[in-house]
């Protein structure tokens, strides 16, 4: 199986460097239409599915070697190195942050820069550390998802979406986790939600801005403060908007947070 077929992959505009476009968890590539054509314009894009989401092959979705998030970012080194020119850009959301993380800390000498959108390294309140979740938040969820999987996706796509005057966001996000196979959403969702990266976020000596929401209830902004303590070369930009997907419900203000770092890098 290619890497192309495996993972869905879409490259389009041209220029210099190249940006790598990663979504997150129950989502699709299709989830950057509204960023990745513009930035197209100045630099070349890729655009892809992780594996068990959108249009990948979900054959190729093996339960062991996903347990972690080490697996997909073996696979998005595998997509860099068959589709990427000149210096890579990496603009992951949510969990697809952590996966960009990794994957720089694994060979730091293919990334130029990284952009998280929504980042967390550790969903579960620990200490001094604020998550934003209990862990017994968390076995509710993914309980949930167990017992009633529709209902969930109906009750989880909102809070995620957050812009309530935009029903058709949450209805979009809806319908992609109801697509998505249901036993690979569960495995995929304990995954992303016991997930703790923090051991090594000082790892990652890749220049990142951490692109964070106003109001966000997946990842507050005690999240982005965290990061941006924790990680050697970073930035924090806030924009006001609600809800977890900035590059769906505020593209605008979301490309021109990017482009500002991007601007920064250069000089």
């Amino acid at each position: 199986m290619t890497v192309a077929r495996r993972n869905n992959v879409r490259v389009a505009g041209s220029g210099d460097a190249t940006l790598v476009f990663a979504h997150g968890y129950g989502c699709d590539q299709s989830m950057w239409r509204h960023v990745a054509p513009q930035l197209g314009e100045r630099y070349r894009t890729i655009c892809f599915d992780l594996v068990g989401s959108g249009g990948s092959d979900v054959r190729a979705y093996d339960f062991q070697r996903y347990s972690s998030l080490h697996a997909y970012a073996e696979d998005l080194i595998e997509i860099i190195d068959a589709f990427a020119t000149g210096p890579v850009i990496y603009i992951g959301h949510s969990v697809s942050a952590m996966i960009g993380m990794l994957a720089a800390i694994r060979q730091p000498g293919k990334f130029a820069a990284q952009v998280m959108v929504g980042p967390s390294p550790c969903f579960i309140n620990d200490g001094d550390y604020i998550g934003g979740y209990n862990r017994e938040d968390i076995d509710g969820l993914l309980g949930m998802m167990d017992e009633r999987y529709d209902e969930w996706a109906g009750a989880l796509a909102p809070v995620i979406m957050g812009t309530p005057e935009r029903p058709e966001l949450a209805e979009e996000l809806t319908a992609s986790f109801r697509r998505t196979d249901r036993a690979v959403a569960r495995h995929f969702a304990r995954v992303t939600f016991t997930a703790d990266h923090r051991a090594d976020v000082a790892k990652c000596t890749t220049p990142t801005l951490i692109l964070q929401c106003s109001d966000d209830l997946i990842a507050p902004r005690e999240v982005g403060e965290y990061l941006l303590r924790q990680l050697p070369s970073a930035r924090l930009a806030v924009i006001g908007n609600v809800g977890h997907c900035p590059h769906m419900s505020s593209p605008g203000a979301s490309i021109d947070a990017i482009d500002a770092f991007l601007a920064q890098l250069k000089n």
